[in-house]
């Protein structure tokens, strides 16, 4: 692993690997923050409603305000108060701040909603991991439940609405909590931790960095970094119980970050954080296998650009890659029905280390969220060429490492 890779892990201070390489600057002091205080929304604002003063119609007569819930690290100097909440025109582009932030949560490093739009998750990404549920109606926090594991980095929706999967960087685990009809947690259901295979090289144990459901709702999938592996586990929806299925290896020290599926749920596209590569991967819906192909360039030239995270359109013709160290997003034109990849070309991103993309619901927007220049970057997606263009001025938002468009 390169030392910048070494660096980013941290060492022994409780810092993560994750955390540190996202610091405002080499000399920004990271503290750790108290147990927050009790929950509370500062001020008052209901992000669903989103307020519609000054902006413009749609040519459908219906405002083209949407809200934008924004996630950041609470505990590094510089770093946001909670949840912040802005509101973006679905037409522009353009990112308005509200002034407003959900408070009560701890180092809110990543963000997911529930499918029908009632509840937002949020991982709290400190030692002793967890996560929590905001009521988006009001944003009331529902409150946070421990993950088993320590410094999560990812959650996500089981398609059912009933199960929350979380991802334990730290402690190289994953995690299933039930989600009632409130949107509240209950306590986790099961932690398994990736034991096997082995670290990889230059990693001191295993990292896991995202846990998501695949296409067909039959399998869950987790991807470990230091383990080199992703995972394929069966759920089972009455007891939220995981049982592994199989295991897809990378090469070694290849470093897997996260994985993004095709619409056809026959191919995957695998993102490779330390030796800054990609992979498409065929997926077996009957089995669960997960099997990575070659790995391909990003586009970055020589150097490590950390690449974070791949999204695919929906119509399945485009993927689009976050290069952290260089800084721009990777355009590849996706061919064969999913089966390979295509390297088009390498867009600024207009800030610096772009940690998180998502496409606002209809997918003309893409948003891309920069740690480092404490910014997000909007792009209007062309949907004939999958050409990206700058909306704009980015939105200056406290060390933003995740932003999430409804």
């Amino acid at each position: 692993m390169s030392s910048g890779a070494d660096a980013e892990r941290g060492s022994g201070d409780g810092w993560t690997r994750r955390r540190f390489v996202g610091t405002l600057t080499g000399a920004a002091a990271v503290t750790t923050v108290a147990a927050p205080a009790a929950p509370r929304t500062v001020p008052p604002a209901d992000p669903v409603r989103a307020p519609t003063t000054g902006t413009s119609p749609s040519p459908t007569g219906r405002s083209s305000t949407r809200p934008l819930f924004l996630g950041t690290y609470t505990s590094v100097e510089g770093g946001g108060k909670g949840i912040g909440l802005a509101t973006y025109d679905s037409t522009t582009g353009q990112v308005t701040g509200t002034g407003a932030v959900i408070t009560g949560v701890g180092d809110p490093s990543y963000l997911a909603p529930q499918s029908d739009g009632r509840t937002l998750f949020a991982v709290d990404e400190r030692e002793d991991g967890g996560v929590t549920a905001v009521r988006l109606a009001d944003n009331e926090v529902l409150g946070r439940r421990g993950t088993g594991g320590s410094s999560p980095c990812h959650v996500s929706v089981h398609p059912s609405g009933r199960w929350l999967l979380s991802a334990n960087y730290g402690s190289g685990s994953v995690a299933v909590h039930p989600i009632d009809s409130s949107g509240a947690l209950g306590e986790h259901t099961d932690v398994v931790t990736h034991s096997s295979p082995a670290p990889g090289p230059g990693q001191q144990g295993p990292h896991a960095h995202q846990f998501i459901t695949s296409p067909d709702g039959g399998h869950v999938l987790a991807v470990d970094l230091g383990t080199d592996t992703v995972y394929t586990y069966r759920l089972d929806e009455s007891e939220g119980t995981l049982t592994e299925v199989s295991q897809a290896h990378t090469r070694p020290g290849a470093g897997p970050r996260h994985l993004t599926f095709h619409p056809g749920g026959r191919f995957a596209y695998l993102a490779n954080e330390v030796d800054n590569t990609v992979a498409v991967c065929a997926y077996d819906p009957a089995t669960g296998r997960l099997t990575p192909g070659d790995p391909q360039s990003t586009g970055t030239g020589g150097g490590t650009s950390y690449p974070a995270q791949i999204l695919v359109t929906s119509d399945g013709s485009y993927a689009y890659l976050a290069n952290r160290g260089h800084n721009s997003l990777t355009r590849y034109a996706i061919e064969a029905d999913g089966a390979r990849l295509k390297l088009l070309d390498t867009v600024p991103v207009g800030g610096d280390f772009p940690r998180h993309l998502a496409f606002s619901p209809d997918g003309k927007l893409l948003f891309a969220a920069n740690q480092r220049s404490s910014t997000v970057s909007v792009f209007h997606v062309d949907g004939s060429s999958g050409e990206l263009r700058l909306a704009g001025e980015p939105f200056a938002s406290p060390v933003a490492v995740c932003a999430v468009p409804l």
